[in-house]
Formats: C-alpha cells, sequence, structure tokens
C-alpha cells in the first residue's frame, strides 16, 4: 500500500487508541490522561499536515485503496454484489483531513484549562477522540456505505458530548433533540443511498460517478437521480442544520463550549457541507437548485434570529446555521471551489469566536463563583460589557474573528464570502434566479451587524456589574494559545497572497474542480461561461460586499456603541417581527405543537383504538368462545356423558343381576345346567 495511505489509516485509528485507552485505563494515568488524547491528536496533526503537503504535490491520479467486506452471490435482481471498505485521499479529503485535526487539536489544548476539575474530566478527552476519529472517517472513505456508517458515529459522539452534563435536564434534552433530529435527515439519506445501490449494484464513489457521466441514470430516469440526490442531501440538512431541521443546533450549546468550537467549526456540521461537495457530481440541475435555496433561506432566517439573541453561544450557534447556509447555496449554484474554501476559512474564525465566548463564559464564571453569585447568567451578553479591558488578548482575537466572519478585507472570511457572492451572482445572470444572490447580499450585512452587537455588548460600554468586572481575569495560557493561533489563521495570506482575490491562492487553486465533477446546473459546454460570468462580476461584488459589511458595522455602532439610535425603541417598532426573531419564528412551538403533540396524541389514539377496537374483538371473541364453551360443555355433559353413563348404568345393572347367579355353589351350577338342557330339549322338541 500507498505510504501516504498508510499515513491516514494512522491518522484514522490514533484518536481511536485515545478513546479505548482513556475508557478503560484514563483515570488511573497522570491528569486522569488528558495528555494521551491531546498527544495523540497532536501527532495525528502532524501527519495530516504531511499527507497535505504529498497530496497537493502529486500530480497523478487521487490515492485509494480497498478491501473486500463481503461478498454477496446470487442476489434478487442485484446478481452477485461485493460490498468493499476502502480510503480515498485527494485534495478535497487531504484539506478537510487537516481542517478536523487542527480544530480538533486546539480544542483538546482549550479543553485542558476550560474543563479542568470536571467531574467526567477522562470521559470528555475519550469522547472528544471518538468524535474525531467518526469524522476523519468520514473524511477518508472511498465509498457511501463507509460514509454512513462513520456518518452514524458522529451521531453517537456528538449525542455524548452535547449531553456531557447530562444530570442537567436541558443537557440531556438538548442531546436527544440533536440526535432524533439527526435521524430524521438520515433517513433521507439512507434511502437515497439505497436507490443509487439498487441501481448501480456499488456504493464506490468512482463507479457510481462513473456511471453516471457515462449516461447510466437509476432506472432509466432522470427523475430518479434528481430523487436520490435530493434523499442524499438531506443527511446534510440534517448535519449541517439547515431548515427545516435547523432547531437542534442551538440547543446543542448546553454542551461544553470546547465541544460547540469543535461541532460548529470543522466536525459534525461541516460534514453536510462535505457530504454535498463529495457527492457532487450525482446532483441533477433540479437537485442543485434545491440545494441552493435551501442554503439561501437557511441563511437568511438563521441570520433574522441572530440578530435578537442575548445568550453568547446561542448567537454564535445561529450565526453558524447562517454561514453554513451560505455554503450550501454555493454549492447548489456551481461555486463548488468557493463553497468549500468558506468551509475551511470558517472552521478557522468560527471555531476562534466559540472559544472566545468559552474564555468569557469562563472568566465570568469565575468572578460570579467569587461573588457567590448562582443566579446571574454567566452567558448573556447583558451582564457583561466593559470586558475588553480586563481581557485584552481575549478581546483582540475575537475583534479579528469578528471582521472575519464580517467578511472585512485582509481576512479569510473575505476572500471565501467574496467569492460565494461572485459565483451567486454570475449564477443569477446566466438562470435568472436573482433572489439567490439578493439573499446572499443581505446575509452579509445581516452578519456583520448582529456580530458586532455581540462584540459590543460584550467587550465594551459600561460594564452591568462594576465590582464584578473587578474579579475578572484573562484566561491561561493554555486556552490563550488557541486563540492566538485561529486568530493567526483568520488572516489572508494564508490562503492567498493576493488579500482581494481567492482565485490565486493556493487553497482555491487545490479546490479547483476535477475534470470529471461538473456541474448539470451549467452544461459543460458553458462551463467556461460561468467562470467568465464569475470574473465579470468579481470587482463589483467586491465593492458591494465591503460597502455592505462596513454598513452593517457602522449601524451596529450607532445603535450599541454611540446609541444614538435607541434599540429598544426599534424592538417596539417592529413589534411581531422582533417578538418572532427573539423566539426563534416559533419552529420550536411548531414543532412541538405539530410533531411531538402529535405523535403523543397519535399514541393515545392508536392506545385507545387498542383498548376499545383491537382489545374489544380479542375480548369480544374470548367471550364469544367462552360462550360457545359453555354450551359445548352443557352438551357434552347432558347428552355425550348421559348416554356413556347411562349404558355404564345398564351394564352395571345386568351385572348386579347376573351377580345373583353366579353364586360359587357347584349343585346350583348343576341344577342350571340340568334346567338349561331341559328348557332346550323342549324348544327343540317344540320346533
Amino acid at each position: 500500500m500507498d505510504t501516504i495511505l498508510l499515513l491516514s489509516l494512522v491518522t484514522l485509528f490514533l484518536p481511536l487508541a485515545g478513546f479505548i485507552l482513556l475508557v478503560f485505563f484514563g483515570k488511573r494515568m497522570p491528569r486522569q490522561g488528558d495528555w494521551l488524547g491531546t498527544s495523540l491528536v497532536t501527532a495525528g496533526f502532524l501527519i495530516s499536515l504531511y499527507i497535505l503537503v504529498a497530496v497537493l504535490g502529486a500530480t497523478d491520479a487521487p490515492r485509494s485503496a480497498s478491501w473486500t467486506w463481503a461478498r454477496f452471490g446470487g442476489l434478487p435482481g442485484l446478481g452477485e454484489v461485493t460490498i468493499q471498505l476502502g480510503i480515498m485521499l485527494d485534495n478535497l479529503s487531504a484539506i478537510m483531513l487537516v481542517v478536523v485535526m487542527l480544530i480538533s487539536m486546539l480544542v483538546h489544548f482549550f479543553s485542558i484549562g476550560y474543563l479542568e476539575g470536571d467531574v467526567r474530566y477522562t470521559r470528555y478527552f475519550a469522547y472528544l477522540g471518538f468524535f474525531t476519529f467518526s469524522m476523519i472517517g468520514i473524511v477518508l472513505t472511498h465509498n457511501l456505505l463507509m460514509m454512513y456508517m462513520f456518518w452514524e458515529l458522529v451521531g453517537l459522539s456528538s449525542y455524548l458530548l452535547i449531553g456531557h452534563w447530562y444530570e442537567k435536564k436541558s443537557a440531556s434534552n438538548a442531546a436527544m433533540k440533536a440526535f432524533i433530529v439527526n435521524r430524521v435527515g438520515d433517513a433521507g439519506m439512507f434511502i437515497g443511498i439505497m436507490i443509487i445501490f439498487i441501481h448501480f449494484s456499488t456504493f464506490s464513489f468512482d463507479a457510481i460517478f462513473g456511471a453516471v457521466a457515462s449516461g447510466d441514470l437509476p432506472f432509466e430516469s432522470r427523475g430518479w437521480l434528481t430523487a436520490a440526490g435530493i434523499l442524499i442531501f438531506c443527511g446534510a440538512v440534517g448535519k449541517s442544520a439547515q431548515f427545516p431541521l435547523h432547531v437542534w443546533l442551538p440547543d446543542a450549546m448546553e454542551g461544553p463550549t470546547p465541544v460547540s468550537a469543535l461541532i460548529h467549526a470543522a466536525t459534525m456540521v461541516a460534514a453536510g457541507v462535505f457530504l454535498v461537495a463529495r457527492m457532487f457530481p450525482l446532483f441533477t440541475a433540479d437537485a442543485l437548485l434545491v440545494i441552493a435555496y435551501v442554503g439561501a433561506f437557511t441563511a437568511l432566517l438563521a441570520a433574522t434570529i441572530a440578530i435578537t439573541q442575548y445568550d453568547i453561544k446561542k448567537v454564535l450557534a445561529w450565526s453558524t446555521i447562517s454561514q453554513l447556509g451560505y455554503m450550501i447555496m454555493a454549492l447548489g449554484v456551481g461555486a463548488w471551489a468557493a463553497g468549500f474554501m468558506h468551509l475551511v476559512t470558517h472552521a478557522a474564525f468560527k471555531a476562534g469566536l466559540f472559544l472566545g465566548s468559552g474564555a468569557v463564559i469562563y472568566a465570568m464564571h469565575a468572578a460570579l463563583h467569587q461573588q457567590h453569585d448562582h443566579h446571574t447568567d454567566a452567558q448573556d451578553i447583558r451582564n457583561m460589557g466593559g470586558l475588553r479591558s480586563r481581557m485584552p488578548l481575549t478581546y483582540g482575537t475575537f475583534l479579528v474573528f469578528t471582521l472575519a466572519i464580517s467578511g472585512i478585507p485582509l481576512t479569510s472570511g473575505f476572500l471565501s464570502k467574496d467569492e460565494i457572492l461572485a459565483g451567486t451572482l454570475a449564477f443569477s445572470t446566466l438562470n435568472g434566479h436573482y433572489l439567490l444572490p439578493l439573499i446572499a447580499f443581505i446575509v452579509a450585512g445581516m452578519t456583520a451587524f448582529y456580530m458586532f452587537r455581540l462584540l459590543i455588548l460584550t467587550f465594551h460600554g459600561e460594564p452591568a456589574d462594576g465590582k464584578r468586572l473587578s474579579l475578572i481575569r484573562e484566561v491561561p495560557a493554555v486556552m490563550a494559545g488557541p486563540l492566538l493561533v485561529l486568530a493567526a489563521l483568520s488572516v489572508f495570506v494564508f490562503y492567498s497572497f493576493n488579500p482581494l482575490g481567492a482565485s490565486s491562492g493556493w487553497l482555491y487553486q487545490a479546490l479547483e474542480r476535477p475534470a470529471s465533477v461538473v456541474p448539470e446546473a451549467i452544461a459543460p459546454a458553458a462551463w467556461p461561461i460561468f467562470y467568465r460570468a464569475v470574473s465579470d462580476v468579481h470587482t463589483l461584488v467586491m465593492i458591494l460586499s465591503i460597502v455592505i459589511a462596513v454598513s452593517g458595522i457602522a449601524f451596529a455602532w450607532v445603535v450599541y456603541e454611540r446609541k444614538t439610535l435607541s434599540a429598544d425603541r426599534m424592538a417596539v417598532f417592529m413589534g411581531r417581527l422582533y417578538d418572532g426573531s427573539r423566539n426563534k419564528w416559533y419552529f420550536d412551538e411548531l414543532y412541538q405543537a405539530v410533531f411531538v403533540n402529535g405523535t403523543l396524541l397519535m399514541t393515545r389514539l392508536m392506545n385507545r383504538f387498542d383498548n376499545r377496537v383491537i382489545d374489544g374483538i380479542v375480548n369480544g371473541s374470548a367471550g364469544l368462545i367462552r360462550g360457545v364453551s359453555r354450551v359445548s360443555g352443557w352438551i357434552d355433559h347432558t347428552f355425550i356423558d348421559g348416554l356413556v353413563n347411562a349404558m355404564a348404568n345398564v351394564t352395571g345393572a345386568i351385572g348386579m343381576r347376573m351377580r345373583r347367579i353366579q353364586t360359587g355353589n357347584i349343585q346350583n351350577y348343576l341344577v342350571f345346567a340340568v334346567f338349561g338342557f331341559l328348557v332346550l330339549l323342549f324348544l327343540l322338541l317344540l320346533v
């Protein structure tokens, strides 16, 4: 096997080894084994860097290896079927591997400080390793079956991490909610996979893509290929929290904040975007259009909710949903490289934002503990203010992350978001879907506004409690280090030396679509036209995006820093729109009423049907059978037993009379014999 493939397997199994060792021996180790899990993931990150350099420097086809797992012969309608397990390394998987390992490593280091003294400290690090292993499996696999297996392992590990503090009812409920909602999307994904498998008799990406490229469609119908693509996309809708399965992600904030950084930045939610990118050649034009509009609507919906939230982590959670919508929309319009590049850049600054919020929460908890205050919410930004004077390093890095997600020049976020906006506008000029770029630009402005609202209310202005502010301290070095690394990775130079364009950078060029990956939304012959359209609108898009982002920042500054406009008055003026946004447009209440209560109502109705109809039929049948048995018993007792008993009585009576003859006296027997002989003689003579 190729050395690089062997190293990728090592990278895959290092976190799993950490999980196993920590589960069985962690509590006996120094520091409860946190160093072990962190060291193994760090080693995996260094190996992944080497793999990335090797893969990007190669000129041959993607590396892959497979092993026969099971062989079935003579299946009805399928014939002989061989199921293989395997791995594949191309530019997409190599880049994603580095992203996953980097964020996981930084989260491990940050967690050493954040979770210090936690009651389940060892278990936490074990689950982090298992989560990392599951995500790497999705990245490295070369077939749909393995991807689905690791897909479910990611769901399991996220359930375990979100519910880490399961003694809190809110945490255990959030874990169950995440698990159940994701199963809805995964059910659709599984059906889509089965449609593909039944037709192609294989799970291999290369075999499926090759067959589709040659015109071999499932059941000879483009509609079936569209259906299969949309159903597989349902898995991404669940994992990446797209509408209508977006409701689980904000509740997932009940888990430890480093877990939120891991889930929201590079692993679980990114898995949905990676799935769409990996399966891109399978999607028809209709499927891609559905994907684009789902992403656009999700981006807008989440942005409208993020504007009014006060929980620091939930603002970031809705921001994540919105940014994921951006990525999904980009993939849907054919801006494949831009969409995936935004996943990479977003991983750095969003992980930084979550770890930064974790630093703030850590400091707030420490201050509240010193005040013996157990009632103030340490995550409510209304209880903060003025923190930049006490936490300058956290504030500085948080500012960099906020600028990046707002799409300000010289940041990585500007490069990737600018390419998405250009691709979306170019798509609309070619296909007429002008609603998509309109939504994209609106969301860009809203993102800048709500992120600087969060920054200002948390770090600027007057503190909510001056005495508490004096107790605030900067986080320790083990937590500050990851923030500095992520802040550096949020600068443009790591992705492109051109601060105003990503297309000349190594990342964008590494993600340029392979020749076999041609979006059907644009005819292959028109693909150069699409690129030319992107180039034509790039300057306009860049100017508009900067103006819109700066306008959003300025508006947030006027409202929350200068307070020239009153946020409270605007909330009153907006009326029900504000209430709807504040209450997340009542999706939780709607789902509770329709799905949860509807399910409970159905179970009650089914229970009543079971008791009254099914049990009624069973009980009625039992009563009827008892009645028939009583009649049968009476007939048996009266007639059958009567006849048998009568025959027995007659036989007994005859026997009783015969006993009188059977005296045992030989003289009587001689008399009876002579008498009988005379009677017979008389009868003979008579006849």
